[in-house]
């Protein structure tokens, strides 16, 4: 039986993009477009299985070797920073990870600034590197109400169009640090069924360069 090779792909809009660059690469899973509610998909021909993973699950099954090559944002991978190869930019999924506040906002710096953010690793760095004394506020639902009811000062958040900042008057007052999708590898994996992952980073990139 041919060894195979586990690819986690993020579920939803980004993850069936990065498939399409699988398969325009040359390494299709048809099955994987059929309508159904699986969650696992064999190419048995070219020892490939695809499954797909909650977006920020994919760097911890990556991580673990239950899935040897996945893909992940960023974001995420600045956040957790787990214990993997960053293979490939896929320069899908653009956006920014940006500090916005209200327009009427200007930083104090006598005062420790408070920051609303699910990505707390990200803004302590990010303040950390301005020696800015800053009150970490971690939550995990809508980061744009916080400056609005007064907890915050400002956000840390994703931003993409910025029509919900607008939306809350909120605007962008710095950008940390750009966000895309990256292939990642595990270390092992990557040792162990190297002729195969360079083989699909190879086609992958091909098709990386072909949308620019």
């Amino acid at each position: 039986m041919k060894q195979m090779l586990n690819v986690a792909l993020p579920k939803g809009r980004l993850g069936e993009k990065v498939y399409d660059m699988f398969e325009k690469a040359g390494f299709p899973c048809p099955s994987i477009k059929e309508d159904n509610r699986r969650l696992i998909f064999e190419n048995e021909e070219l020892g490939l299985r695809f499954f797909w993973a909650k977006p920020s699950d994919v760097p911890i099954y990556v991580e673990r070797g239950v899935a040897d090559i996945g893909v992940a944002g960023k974001d995420i991978l600045l956040e957790y920073l787990p214990d993997v190869y960053e293979l490939l930019d896929l320069n899908l999924g653009k956006c920014r990870m940006a500090v916005a506040a209200p327009k009427d906002f200007r930083d104090d710096p006598r005062h420790t600034l408070r920051v609303a953010t699910k990505f707390s690793r990200i803004a302590k760095n990010y303040y950390d590197a301005q020696g800015r004394d800053i009150d970490i506020i971690h939550l995990n639902g809508s980061i744009e109400i916080a400056p609005i009811i007064g907890l915050s000062d400002v956000i840390v958040d994703i931003v993409e169009t910025g029509t919900t900042l607008k939306e809350n008057n909120l605007e962008v007052f710095a950008t940390v640090v750009p966000i895309s999708a990256r292939l990642i590898a595990n270390k092992a994996g990557f040792k162990f069924k190297n002729e195969t992952i360079e083989k699909i980073v190879r086609g992958i990139a091909a098709q990386v360069e072909m949308r620019k």
